[in-house]
Protein backbone atom coordinates (compact mmCIF):
# COMPACT_ATOMS: atom_id res chain seq x y z
CA UNK A 1 0.00 0.00 0.00
CA UNK A 2 1.30 3.31 -1.03
CA UNK A 3 2.41 5.38 2.01
CA UNK A 4 -0.55 8.05 1.33
CA UNK A 5 -2.88 5.90 0.36
CA UNK A 6 -2.43 4.63 3.79
CA UNK A 7 -2.44 7.15 5.83
CA UNK A 8 -5.23 8.82 3.75
CA UNK A 9 -7.05 5.64 4.25
CA UNK A 10 -6.63 4.98 8.15
CA UNK A 11 -9.62 5.04 10.36
CA UNK A 12 -10.21 4.60 14.21
CA UNK A 13 -11.77 1.40 14.56
CA UNK A 14 -13.82 0.27 17.43
CA UNK A 15 -15.25 -2.73 16.75
CA UNK A 16 -13.70 -5.83 16.24
CA UNK A 17 -14.28 -9.33 14.96
CA UNK A 18 -13.48 -12.15 16.68
CA UNK A 19 -10.77 -13.73 14.12
CA UNK A 20 -7.52 -13.68 16.56
CA UNK A 21 -4.45 -11.50 15.32
CA UNK A 22 -1.31 -13.27 14.63
CA UNK A 23 1.51 -13.30 17.01
CA UNK A 24 3.72 -12.33 14.13
CA UNK A 25 1.67 -9.30 12.80
CA UNK A 26 2.04 -8.42 16.30
CA UNK A 27 5.73 -8.68 16.54
CA UNK A 28 6.30 -7.07 13.44
CA UNK A 29 4.12 -4.11 14.43
CA UNK A 30 6.30 -3.63 17.80
CA UNK A 31 9.49 -4.08 15.76
CA UNK A 32 8.16 -1.36 13.15
CA UNK A 33 6.89 1.20 15.66
CA UNK A 34 10.07 0.51 18.01
CA UNK A 35 11.43 1.85 14.53
CA UNK A 36 10.19 5.59 14.90
CA UNK A 37 12.04 8.65 15.94
CA UNK A 38 13.08 8.93 19.26
CA UNK A 39 15.19 11.05 21.39
CA UNK A 40 18.80 10.67 21.12
CA UNK A 41 17.77 7.49 19.92
CA UNK A 42 16.95 6.31 23.75
CA UNK A 43 13.67 4.85 22.52
CA UNK A 44 12.17 5.88 25.85
CA UNK A 45 9.40 3.15 25.41
CA UNK A 46 7.84 -0.09 26.14
CA UNK A 47 5.01 -2.02 24.91
CA UNK A 48 2.60 -4.61 26.70
CA UNK A 49 1.05 -7.21 24.96
CA UNK A 50 -2.70 -7.99 26.77
CA UNK A 51 -4.72 -10.66 25.38
CA UNK A 52 -6.19 -12.20 28.23
CA UNK A 53 -9.55 -11.37 28.64
CA UNK A 54 -9.53 -10.60 32.83
CA UNK A 55 -6.54 -8.11 31.94
CA UNK A 56 -8.68 -6.50 28.47
CA UNK A 57 -11.70 -6.31 30.98
CA UNK A 58 -9.67 -4.34 33.67
CA UNK A 59 -8.37 -2.07 31.00
CA UNK A 60 -11.77 -1.79 29.47
CA UNK A 61 -13.11 -0.65 32.63
CA UNK A 62 -10.11 1.60 33.19
CA UNK A 63 -10.54 3.61 30.02
CA UNK A 64 -14.23 4.63 31.49
CA UNK A 65 -15.84 1.48 30.59
CA UNK A 66 -15.10 1.67 26.59
CA UNK A 67 -15.88 -1.95 25.95
CA UNK A 68 -14.15 -2.43 22.61
CA UNK A 69 -10.98 -2.18 24.17
CA UNK A 70 -12.45 -5.64 26.20
CA UNK A 71 -13.75 -6.25 22.71
CA UNK A 72 -10.28 -6.42 20.93
CA UNK A 73 -8.21 -9.38 20.42
CA UNK A 74 -5.65 -8.20 21.43
CA UNK A 75 -4.70 -4.50 23.48
CA UNK A 76 -1.02 -2.79 23.70
CA UNK A 77 -0.60 -0.44 26.20
CA UNK A 78 2.24 2.15 25.06
CA UNK A 79 4.17 3.21 27.86
CA UNK A 80 6.61 5.70 27.91
CA UNK A 81 10.21 4.88 30.29
CA UNK A 82 11.17 7.38 32.52
CA UNK A 83 14.47 5.71 33.69
CA UNK A 84 15.41 5.43 30.04
CA UNK A 85 14.62 9.28 29.30
CA UNK A 86 16.35 10.67 31.91
CA UNK A 87 19.36 11.73 30.43
CA UNK A 88 17.42 15.11 29.49
CA UNK A 89 16.20 16.02 32.89
CA UNK A 90 12.98 17.48 33.44
CA UNK A 91 11.81 17.95 29.61
CA UNK A 92 12.80 14.15 28.49
CA UNK A 93 10.18 13.01 31.26
CA UNK A 94 7.81 15.73 30.64
CA UNK A 95 7.51 15.86 26.75
CA UNK A 96 10.89 13.71 24.65
CA UNK A 97 9.86 10.13 26.02
CA UNK A 98 5.92 10.92 24.86
CA UNK A 99 6.82 11.89 21.57
CA UNK A 100 8.71 8.51 21.49
CA UNK A 101 5.73 6.71 21.96
CA UNK A 102 3.04 9.13 20.22
CA UNK A 103 5.61 8.28 17.07
CA UNK A 104 5.84 4.84 17.54
CA UNK A 105 1.94 4.32 18.02
CA UNK A 106 1.88 6.29 14.77
CA UNK A 107 3.96 3.58 13.13
CA UNK A 108 1.61 1.32 14.40
CA UNK A 109 -1.55 2.27 13.19
CA UNK A 110 -0.50 2.81 9.79
CA UNK A 111 1.23 -0.68 10.25
CA UNK A 112 -1.96 -2.07 10.95
CA UNK A 113 -4.27 -0.57 8.13
CA UNK A 114 -1.54 -1.30 5.59
CA UNK A 115 -2.14 -4.86 6.75
CA UNK A 116 -6.16 -4.90 6.74
CA UNK A 117 -6.22 -4.33 10.56
CA UNK A 118 -7.92 -2.00 12.95
CA UNK A 119 -7.08 0.02 16.17
CA UNK A 120 -7.92 3.03 17.80
CA UNK A 121 -5.53 5.15 19.87
CA UNK A 122 -7.36 5.70 23.28
CA UNK A 123 -5.83 8.11 25.90
CA UNK A 124 -9.04 8.39 28.00
CA UNK A 125 -8.29 6.19 30.82
CA UNK A 126 -7.77 6.05 34.76
CA UNK A 127 -3.56 5.85 34.82
CA UNK A 128 -3.33 4.22 38.30
CA UNK A 129 -6.08 1.89 37.09
CA UNK A 130 -3.95 0.42 34.22
CA UNK A 131 -0.87 0.29 35.75
CA UNK A 132 -2.31 -1.44 38.66
CA UNK A 133 -3.81 -4.05 36.05
CA UNK A 134 -0.32 -4.38 34.09
CA UNK A 135 1.87 -3.90 37.20
CA UNK A 136 3.76 -1.07 35.57
CA UNK A 137 6.81 0.48 37.41
CA UNK A 138 6.85 3.91 38.75
CA UNK A 139 9.67 4.59 35.81
CA UNK A 140 7.12 3.62 33.57
CA UNK A 141 3.86 5.66 32.76
CA UNK A 142 1.30 4.40 30.73
CA UNK A 143 0.69 7.03 27.75
CA UNK A 144 -1.93 4.91 25.32
CA UNK A 145 -3.80 1.94 24.71
CA UNK A 146 -4.50 0.54 21.52
CA UNK A 147 -6.77 -2.37 20.99
CA UNK A 148 -6.22 -4.18 17.55
CA UNK A 149 -8.25 -6.35 15.62
CA UNK A 150 -9.86 -7.11 12.26
CA UNK A 151 -12.45 -4.57 11.37
CA UNK A 152 -16.52 -5.92 11.67
CA UNK A 153 -17.64 -2.50 10.40
CA UNK A 154 -16.56 1.40 8.68
CA UNK A 155 -15.03 2.78 11.44
CA UNK A 156 -15.20 6.70 11.77
CA UNK A 157 -13.12 8.78 9.40
CA UNK A 158 -13.48 12.25 11.30
CA UNK A 159 -13.61 15.32 9.27
CA UNK A 160 -10.59 17.47 9.61
CA UNK A 161 -9.67 21.13 9.64
CA UNK A 162 -8.93 22.91 6.73
CA UNK A 163 -4.82 23.45 6.36
CA UNK A 164 -5.47 27.48 6.27
CA UNK A 165 -7.09 27.05 9.99
CA UNK A 166 -3.85 24.94 11.40
CA UNK A 167 -1.06 26.85 9.05
CA UNK A 168 1.03 29.35 10.51
CA UNK A 169 4.34 30.85 7.83
CA UNK A 170 6.84 32.72 9.38
CA UNK A 171 5.45 33.73 12.61
CA UNK A 172 2.25 32.77 14.63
Amino acid sequence: MDVVECIEGRKSIRAFGPEPVEDSMVEEMLMLANLAPSAGNLQARDFIVVRGAKTKKMLAEAAYNQDFVRDAPVVIVFCANLKRIAHYGDRGRDLYCLQDVAAAIQNSMLYLHSKGLGSVWVGAFDEERVRAALEIPSDARPVAILPIGRPSGEGVKRRRLALEQLLHREKW
